[in-house]
């Protein structure tokens, strides 16, 4: 690529392409492009000016090599990060904006008197239309406020003031709606599919395929904890599938042969064959959009209550008006009243605050599915850790193979690899990547594996059946003996590991040590919890007691529970919110997502089980358990400003009340504080809660 350096200072560049300007996919294009490097750390991309301003770490001459080898036409990127970039609709908004403003100034200096009058009053028919159209709900609200308060500046000839009135209204409403589809479209783009292998069922069998190369009529196996990637019909199989990321409904629906799947939906129990029928860009951007903007899930119930008390106040506003006239017989004064409403302002500030933290809770690796959510962050007493995968790393490592029959610990891995493969876990994704770094082919050995959910996998090889898991489900639950001349042996496994036990025909073939040691950020984050006000922090686990107080002790833990079943962790839950404590819950399996679901909200780990995403209110990156304590200062400082706006709201406009009944203040100044007011309260709602740096 030809570019030329505008402007440089240390570890940041400007460059400018030589174009005269890009288009909104060629912008987006070179933003996927630096983005996929590490050494780029912050990038912005101005499509008008075909320029990019780069954040590097490193030398600078592999910045220089990177721009140098860039091109439009090499640069594959994926569709649906063009579908969900919200470059076109901030650059709508944009240019909306501006030429508001442009032509609210200029026809005062371009246009006469006379026509700038008859483009007012067609303006006003507007605004009296949209107050009508209030009638029809049977409720006073703001819009019949404005439609009287601008009838009332233009029949009392104060036109300026009516034209004040309405260019306010019209940036507030642009601004309003502008912030509300850039923070919908960006919760959007991470609730969007990221799948990037799915099992594809051929004449061979089972072949784990680049979902890329995924076309309509080819079919696809979807196993339990999985998200369904694609639009399709069910050709084999019956399962229960939890549509709520598309439909909002909680209780997953019976599917089998014959009915129609979707993209983004995830199987709860049983296995499905499914014959795609769409791809990529069959506009399930488009659906998650709609199911978020028509979800309540947005609204915190302090947006729910002042948006409430701002249509009750309605009513008061026009009384306060009608008696100010009745007493002074100052039509003035009545106006004054009318130009100054809360309504306006708690309806703007209010969900501009919650979309504008949910939206910068996505720039910390944070998806919050709605406003309520960091509302339940924010008011917690207790925080509920899962072990494995959550509290320790997310990506543990089989440490040896100990076999306990006449089978190599190679080839015993290799079997347990053909039936891990398929399951989401980290300790079944540890096993996988042993096998695949020991170059074990692990080509279908097996029947049908049945996922046992929290205990393990049972299915037959060879015609022998075989399991694989949990001490208790292996030795208590099927039985599973330790051959005597090995008992030994057995006793001697090192405790410091974690045990995987893989039987066959009811008897130990083999325990997999797994090293699954605790993340270093763990103890730190557990003690920044505590200073932030969690009076409980608790860590539950099915891992045996031994492992969990080891965990425990380190994390700074006193609270732990071991050998739990997934409906152990809800119950404890459900226990926790009967006594009044608010409670969230954190994990990535398939066996926590009761537990997500029954707590006040359930956080996720981005690379844990599709389900527990799926269920989850909120997705943390699986990086660091930083964004824990991230999220709980973002979601108290977020409550902290619904406050402030609520307050500043109702005693400033109480003030311009006050003046204007007292007939200190004149309807025109009125309006211009309280639409200034409302529009300035709206831009600083819009800003980062968190500074930057």
């Amino acid at each position: 690529m030809k570019f030329i350096i505008k402007h440089e200072s240390k570890k940041r560049i400007r460059v400018h392409l030589r174009m005269r300007r890009m288009t909104f996919r060629e912008a987006d294009t070179l933003d996927y492009y630096l983005k996929g490097f590490c050494a780029v750390k912050e990038v912005r991309v101005y499509e008008r000016t075909a320029d990019a301003a780069i954040v590097y770490e490193g030398a600078r001459q592999d910045i220089i090599k990177i721009l140098k080898d860039f091109s439009f036409e090499g640069t594959d990127v994926p569709e649906r990060v063009l579908e969900g970039s919200g470059r076109e609709l901030s650059a709508k908004y944009y240019d909306r904006i501006v030429t508001s403003i442009i032509f609210h100034y200029g026809k005062r200096i371009l246009l006469p008197v006379s026509i700038r009058w008859i483009w007012e009053s067609i303006k006003t028919i507007k605004y009296i239309y949209r107050g009508l159209k209030t009638f029809r709900n049977r409720r006073l609200q703001v819009e019949l406020l404005d439609a009287i308060a601008i009838t009332a500046a233009m029949l009392t000839g104060d036109r300026k003031t009516a034209s004040s009135v309405m260019f306010l209204l019209n940036i507030g409403d642009n601004l309003e709606e502008w912030t509300h589809k850039r923070s919908v479209d960006d919760l959007a783009r991470r609730m969007s599919l990221n799948v990037n292998k799915v099992w594809m069922l051929t004449d061979k069998g089972e072949v784990l395929t680049d979902s890329s190369k995924i076309a309509c009529g080819d079919s696809v196996i979807v196993r339990m904890g999985n998200m369904i990637p694609f639009d399709g019909e069910v050709s084999d199989g019956e399962a229960m599938v939890n549509q709520a990321s598309m439909t909002g409904e909680p209780a997953a629906v019976r599917k089998s042969m014959g009915a129609a799947v979707f993209a983004g939906t995830v199987l709860e129990e049983g296995e499905l064959t499914i014959r795609v029928t769409q791809t990529e860009g069959c506009g399930r951007f488009d659906k998650i959009v709609r199911m978020i903007e028509e979800s309540e899930k947005l609204k915190s119930s302090l947006e729910s209550k002042a948006e409430r008390l701002a249509d009750r106040l309605v009513p008061y506003t026009l009384a306060a008006s009608g008696i100010t006239w009745l007493i002074s017989r100052n039509t003035t004064k009545a106006v004054s009243v009318l130009m100054v409403d809360y309504s306006c302002a708690l309806k703007m500030a209010m969900p501009l605050s919650v979309l504008s933290a949910i939206r910068e809770a996505t720039e910390y690796g944070i998806t919050v599915k709605g406003g309520k959510f960091l509302e339940a962050v924010a008011d917690a007493d207790t925080i509920v850790f899962d072990k494995t995968g959550t509290l320790t790393k997310a990506c543990p490592t089989v440490k040896e193979v100990v076999s306990f029959c006449d089978e190599s610990g190679d080839e015993l891995l290799r079997q347990a690899a053909c039936l891990e493969e398929h399951f989401p876990h980290s300790v079944a994704r540890a096993v996988v990547d042993a096998a695949h770094e020991k170059g074990l082919l692990h080509d279908e050995l097996h029947t049908k594996a049945e996922y046992i959910v929290a205990h393990g996998i049972a299915t037959h090889i060879n015609g022998e059946k075989a399991v694989i898991g949990s001490y208790h489900f292996v030795f208590e639950d099927e039985g599973a003996v330790v051959p005597p001349e090995k008992q030994e042996l057995f006793d001697r496994l090192p405790d410091e590991y974690s045990h995987l036990y893989f039987a066959k025909e009811g008897k130990l073939c083999a325990c997999i040590l797994i090293e699954d040691p605790m993340r270093k950020e763990s103890a730190a984050v557990v003690a920044r919890l505590k200073e932030q006000g969690f009076q409980h922090v608790v860590m539950m686990t099915g891992d045996s007691e031994r492992t969990a107080a080891a965990i425990a002790r380190s994390a700074g833990i006193d609270e732990y529970y071991s050998e739990v079943l997934p409906e152990d962790k809800a119950g404890y839950i459900e226990k926790a919110r009967a006594e009044g404590r608010h409670v969230i819950m954190v994990g990535d399996g398939i066996n926590d997502s009761p537990a997500l679901s029954a707590s006040d909200a359930g956080i996720a780990i981005s690379e844990g089980a599709e389900i527990a995403r799926q269920i989850a209110d909120i997705t943390i990156s699986s990086e660091d358990l930083e964004s824990i304590v991230v999220l709980r200062k973002l979601s108290t400082l977020l409550m902290k400003r619904i406050r402030f706006n609520y307050r500043t709201i109702v005693g400033f406009n109480t003030a311009l009340i006050a003046l204007g009944i007292a007939g200190v203040m004149p309807p025109a100044t009125s309006a211009m504080l309280h639409n200034g007011s409302t529009v300035a309260l709206g831009l600083k709602s819009m800003t980062s809660l968190i500074p930057k740096g």
